[in-house]
């Protein structure tokens, strides 16, 4: 029996059988048993069993064998010699499945939820009559590969050493490799069915060698002992659509240059609490190729970037921010992904993960492929990819990329460059679908977490309940109020009045959906330069105008979120490749940048401490206008209610020109002044107001009082009702 018929043995030895397992290993014969292994460039090998050394046959093909005969599988290793190295080894082919029927069949439905403890690498252990094995359990989805092999430092990059088996109908190849521990660097060669060999990136490894390298690593169990478990089991009232949520945006790379997770879990945490948001954002940390992506084009969606530490490292980041109080939002990319050759793209040699119809399956303007959110196999690689973020990293909400172009079909494409619907339409049903399952996914595992959309449509029912055959986000990027502010802001004051309906366009959908405001780093990239360039007039006006724009955002119904750098006002376009433009904090000019980070820090002090200002961001009852129409002055007044009836009113002067007392009719008559941005402590004009105002009983604007004040120009007050 020591005969391999040729069709298999040709088939083996060029990595394109279906079932290694059923020729390697231990077999039974009808006069005993037989054991096989291929063990390339060995000179001997001897079968350690029953405590014996046994000499192995070799057959040609660096494949050995050995006739026993024993009638049962008694546990056995391979004593492999070659020319300089002698290795005592278990046999890879001897071990069953590392996926049950169950799981394939949660597979192929597209549900099973933990898919990471399944597929990729996982390292495991097993008890035999001999001892402990340990080793790493590989499996890969791979339709339609005519063949597959795990490669790596192990068997020196060579793809006939460890062929693995495929698992029946469910495209998943399998293979339990002893000896292969944490750290070890691998791949898998693919062999597809037109003959050709690709070596890929694992799709679920968790950890990667840092790029330009392109290997998977095998992360092993993670010894991280968090220390957050009362910020989970609290998280819930903090990420409340009803809370105050201020978010801080960063490019993990960029905020200080050469500085990793651990020294960010240091000084980053600091700088957040220090500056008062409630929340950060990151930039995607998963592992991606191209730096100047910035993450938006993903190649290792289980593993946190290289670039800047190890998974464990990034773990002490989240739960440092975490015992300071401050949430953690990571940027997830499930709308497309990168067409390099060693990654998803055409990942088995036909499309796997992106549409196979080059009208879904790609977005050419950003030349990359699209996913394919109709195959179950690929909604359950995202679904459990979010899913993973949050049970393995503790994140607490994920912000979702690119959403305008999941859902529409005709999304930057021509005519003839699109395929409709089933009934003739532009939107893009199945990406609907998967959107709505992975927020119910993520809403029911873990009620407190955030999903946040970057949508830039009017599409109805984003933040709506998928009951009510809603999204079901939590909250949506408000684009258009952005666009119509920063539109408006950077026009000089005198040709404000002309425009003064974009400055108040956005109330008339504020609670449509439920907003965050953003000043995004798409807003200080591509030669739009920042903020701070955008404010028309000299360097105090300039600062003038920012802390209006900031006080005028923080005001306005909706939760808030800056990028880095802004608020202190940088002075260039952000770029990947430096730091933050921390000199403008010293030097020439400075006292501008310290006043605009000082006017951020106790704008964001106040925010949280008065709920006014976001207890009913989603909600008419929150808002109510005091004078919206004035376009002559330039000026805007409300009040913010507090579900409790507690009022701040913010009076916003747009112009250039200081008001001396203006009028302006309000509800309650004893009022508090909490915040100036013209106060000198942010360096602006320090025209000296009043703290405490009294309105006069006297019916003006439709309400019961009259409030006289001064505005200065180009600022922002909030006075308080006591």
């Amino acid at each position: 029996m020591t005969h391999i018929n040729q069709d298999d043995r040709t088939r083996l030895v060029h990595c394109r059988h279906h079932a290694p397992h059923d020729i390697y290993g231990w077999h039974p014969t009808t006069s005993g048993s037989v054991v096989r292994t291929r063990q390339l460039g060995a000179e001997r090998v001897e079968l350690l069993i029953h405590g014996s050394y046994v000499d192995m046959t070799p057959i040609g093909d660096d494949i050995f064998v050995a006739e026993l005969e024993d009638t049962y599988a008694p546990d056995y290793r391979f004593n492999v010699r070659y020319p300089e190295a002698t290795s005592l080894v278990a046999d890879p082919y001897r071990f069953l499945p590392t996926l049950g029927e169950f799981d394939l069949y949660l597979i192929s439905e597209g549900r099973h939820e933990r898919l990471w403890e399944v597929l990729g690498a996982n390292t495991r252990s097993y008890e035999t009559e001999l001892g402990t094995v340990s080793g790493t359990s590989f499996a890969v989805w791979a339709p339609n590969a005519a063949g597959v092999a795990v490669i790596g430092d192990f068997c020196a990059w060579n793809p006939n050493q460890y062929p693995m088996r495929s698992l029946g109908s469910s495209g998943i190849w399998e293979l339990f490799i002893p000896g292969i521990e944490a750290g070890e660097s691998y791949k898998f060669a693919i062999h597809t069915q037109e003959g050709h060999r690709i070596d890929k990136a694992d799709p679920l490894a968790k950890a990667t060698k840092a790029p330009p390298e392109t290997v998977s690593v095998v992360a092993g169990e993670s010894a991280y002992e968090w220390g957050d478990a009362e910020w989970l089991s609290t998280r819930d009232e903090r990420n409340n659509i009803d809370a105050p949520v201020s978010v801080y945006e960063v490019h993990l790379g960029s905020w200080k240059m050469g500085y990793g997770y651990r020294d960010l879990a240091k000084e980053l945490v600091d700088y957040v609490v220090d500056n008062g948001f409630t929340h950060v954002e990151f930039m995607p940390p998963a592992e991606h190729p191209f730096g100047g992506s910035w993450g938006y084009q993903v190649s290792g969606y289980y593993a946190p970037s290289a670039r800047w530490g190890t998974p464990d490292e990034f773990r002490a980041l989240v739960d440092a921010f975490h015992a300071a109080g401050v949430g953690v939002i990571v940027d997830w990319v499930p709308a497309h992904f990168p067409k390099d050759d060693w990654a998803l793209a055409r990942f088995d040699g036909t499309a796997c993960y992106e549409h196979p119809d080059w009208r879904r399956g790609e977005q050419k303007d950003w030349g990359t492929y699209v996913f394919n959110f109709g195959r179950n196999e690929v909604r359950n690689f995202l679904v459990a990819n979010a899913l993973y973020w949050l049970e393995e990293f503790h994140i607490d909400g994920l912000r979702v990329d690119a959403v305008a172009s999941m859902l529409y079909l005709d999304y930057s494409r021509n005519d003839g460059e699109w395929l409709p619907n089933e009934f003739g339409g532009r939107e893009n049903l199945d990406a609907v679908r998967f959107l709505q399952e992975v927020n119910a996914t993520v809403h029911r595992e873990h009620p407190g977490v955030l999903t946040i959309a970057e949508e830039s449509t009017s599409w109805p029912g984003v933040t709506a309940l998928t009951s009510d055959n809603g999204l079901g986000f939590s909250m949506k990027w408000n684009m258009g109020w952005m666009n119509d502010t920063l539109e408006y802001f950077k026009l000089d004051p005198i040709h404000r009045s002309y425009h003064h309906n974009e400055i108040t366009f956005s109330m008339v959908y504020a609670f449509s959906e439920k907003y965050i405001l953003p000043f995004s780093h798409d807003e200080v990239v591509h030669g739009k330069g920042s903020l701070w360039g955008r404010m028309p007039g000299d360097d105090w006006n300039k600062a003038a105008g920012l802390r209006t724009l900031f006080g005028y955002m923080y005001s306005h119904p909706g939760k808030n979120l800056m990028f880095m750098g802004q608020e202190f006002g940088q002075t260039g376009e952000w770029s990947e490749a430096y730091s933050i433009d921390w000199s403008n904090l010293e030097g020439w000019g400075h006292e501008f940048h310290v006043g605009i980070q000082s006017f951020v820090r106790d704008l964001n002090k106040l925010y949280r401490a008065e709920p006014a200002l976001f207890s009913q961001d989603n909600t008419p009852a929150g808002f109510q206008w005091i004078k919206g129409d004035d376009y002559e002055h330039n000026v805007l007044a409300f009040i913010r209610w507090s579900d409790e009836g507690e009022a701040v009113l913010a009076v916003i002067n747009l112009s250039g020109a200081t008001h001396t007392s203006y009028t302006l009719g309000v509800p309650r008559k004893d009022w508090e002044l909490i915040l100036n941005s013209d106060d000198g402590a942010y360096a602006g004009a320090g025209n000296p107001l009043p703290t405490k105002v009294t309105a006069a009983e006297q019916e003006w604007d439709g309400q019961e009082n009259a409030l006289t004040i001064d505005l200065p120009a180009m600022s922002v007050q909030w006075y308080k009702a006591v």
